[in-house]
Parts: structure tokens; C-alpha cells; sequence
């Protein structure tokens, strides 16, 4: 990991097309500017984490769900035969 101080209004180049600027610092907080390419996706970590976990939550069923939809597909009845042309 390359570690940087800045202050406000200096810029960090990554690659050719890429221009990270430090806007404001608050105290703890820093707002920062990123130029990129729209083809760049730039997402925040805690976003993309709470995604994830939504979508694995998402996947989860309950022993509850389970039973009813086993339950449930066992009252179907299988499609009978056709019956044979001759």
C-alpha cells in the first residue's frame, strides 16, 4: 500500500487517466475528488460490502420456507401420460 500526505488541492495521478484530489479536510474526515474514465467503476468499500451481505442474506432460507415448499411440491401430482396414439 503506497501511503500519501496531501493537502488540499494537490492531486494524485494513478495511470493516465486517473486524478484523485484531496477537496477538504474536516477533523477526521477527507472529501476527495476522483477524475476517471466513465467505463471506471468507482464504488465505496462499505457500499459494496452491504450489497453482498444483502444478496447472501438473500439466498439464506429458513428450515421453515424449506419444509413448506418441500410440502408444497409434494402435493403436486406428477403430469400424467399421454396417452398413446396408434
Amino acid at each position: 500500500m503506497l501511503v500519501l500526505t496531501r493537502k488540499i488541492g494537490e492531486r494524485i495521478l494513478i495511470g493516465d487517466d486517473i486524478v484523485v484530489t484531496v477537496l477538504d479536510v474536516r477533523g477526521d474526515s477527507v472529501r476527495i475528488g476522483i477524475d476517471a474514465p466513465g467505463s471506471m467503476r468507482i464504488q465505496r468499500d462499505e457500499v459494496v460490502r452491504a450489497v453482498e451481505a444483502a444478496n447472501v442474506e438473500a439466498t439464506e432460507v429458513g428450515d421453515d420456507v424449506a419444509a413448506g415448499l418441500v410440502a408444497s411440491l409434494a402435493g403436486l401430482a406428477a403430469p400424467a401420460d399421454p396417452a398413446p396414439r396408434g
